[in-house]
């Protein structure tokens, strides 16, 4: 009997599931297969071990990161008006994964810590092109970083309310201010 083709997702999703809401101690092997609605042979079948778990939410990660980037480069408006408007948590697979494995890296796992660099550094060479400088391109990545933060935390933590009209305000002054090009 053939596999699901969807059962490593929906592992790599239960896993990523349990480390946002629950904690590194709580993301189990039983717990994952449990969430996934798998049975642990079938997770053992996928991912031979926790590590190997790990590893694979790592380079979803960082897969997901990558056609992230690509769809930033390809943008009309532009790469900064792009990756200030992916930003915000969604909760999409790619916002799931990067908390996930931000979590993971919290706790010690060199690997995740090393992925998420990766990650940075990826963008800013998307970036970088657009940027006046490397002050720019930080303050960039700096506004950015703070979109992210802010809205992954409604709820939790009382953060500014940003609607569209101020985001894209927010993207034009960051334009004028850090871009080549200026305002869009």
């Amino acid at each position: 009997m053939s596999r699901p083709p969807r059962a490593r997702e929906s592992v790599l999703d239960a896993f990523a599931h349990i480390l946002v809401d629950d904690g590194e101690r709580a993301a189990t092997m039983d717990a994952t297969a449990r969430v996934a609605g798998v049975s642990k042979g079938g997770l053992l079948y996928h991912f031979g071990s926790k590590d190997a778990l790990e590893a694979g939410l790592i380079e979803r990660m960082e897969l997901l990161a990558l056609e992230d980037i690509e769809e930033i480069k390809r943008s009309p408006d532009g790469p900064v008006a792009a990756f200030m408007r992916t930003s915000i948590h969604t909760g999409s697979v790619l916002d799931q994964s990067i908390v996930a494995v931000s979590r993971l890296a919290q706790n010690g796992n060199v690997a995740a810590a090393e992925a998420l660099r990766r990650v940075r550094v990826l963008w800013e060479e998307a970036l970088r092109p657009q940027a006046r400088d490397e002050t720019a391109l930080q303050l960039i990545m700096l506004v950015s970083d703070g979109l992210y933060f802010n809205n992954a935390l409604t709820g939790s933590v009382p953060a500014p309310h940003l609607d569209a009209d101020a985001l894209e305000a927010l993207i034009r002054l960051v334009e004028a201010s850090a871009t080549r090009r200026g305002p869009a």
